[in-house]
């Protein structure tokens, strides 16, 4: 399980990591899941060996398609089979969908008269952060008085969207980093901080379990 980390802190996302690849190794009596990230060339080097790598990536492009088997080369890995990432699971938005509206109703909002917000990662060089963020949105079942998308490295902005009532925050993130742990909360203060924000989708609770299906389908 490779995810991307926090290049300027390497180690701060690798215990997050390690956690989630004993989760889903627990769901896979018999079967190995380490956790790397990009960032950090030492926990990339302890995957030699490995039959499969699953991006915890919540999208496809140049990271999970050019740079890390890069890197992973430069770690002394090689022979390894490239799994879909996280962020096209279709299972994913159903997931997502039941995310939203625990947190809405744990807030006291009814999601009929709730505005979800989906936030995604976005880059100015690539469309395939805003491709997937988008795709995950239009998946996610009914339920909700509309769903708009916001993005932080890319327009529209999500300290610029324009809402009109109460609204959750979902982040369409693998992990719990800077941007959600900073930008994230900044944007959504900027707009009024008008509902809760609920945890990035990568780090909760059933994740453990899709990892586990995709690894055990490969």
């Amino acid at each position: 399980m490779v995810a991307h980390g926090q290049p300027g802190d390497p180690g701060a996302l690798q215990p997050e990591i390690e956690a989630l690849a004993a989760a889903a190794a627990a769901l896979l009596p018999g079967r190995r899941v380490l956790g790397a990230t990009l960032a950090c060339p030492r926990s990339l080097a302890t995957l030699k060996g490995v039959g499969a790598v699953y991006p915890l990536f919540m999208a496809g492009g140049w990271f999970v398609n050019a740079e890390m088997p890069r890197r992973l080369t430069a770690a002394g890995v090689t022979g390894y089979k490239v799994l879909s990432p996280l962020g096209l699971d279709p299972a994913l938005p159903r997931l997502g969908g039941r995310i939203a509206e625990d947190t809405a109703r744990a807030a006291g909002l009814d999601p009929a008269r709730t505005t979800l917000v989906v936030a995604g990662h976005g880059s100015s060089k690539s469309s395939a952060s805003a491709d997937s963020t988008r795709a995950f949105a239009a998946a996610l079942p009914p339920g909700f008085a509309r769903v708009v998308t916001g993005f932080i490295e890319e327009l529209p902005y999500l300290n610029a969207i324009q809402l009109d009532g109460p609204a959750i925050c979902l982040p369409f993130f693998a992990t719990n980093g800077e941007h959600t742990k900073i930008d994230i909360p900044e944007a959504w203060t900027a707009l009024g901080s008008p509902g809760p924000i609920a945890p990035p989708i990568g780090t909760t609770p059933d994740i453990p379990a899709l990892i586990a299906a995709s690894l055990r389908a490969a």
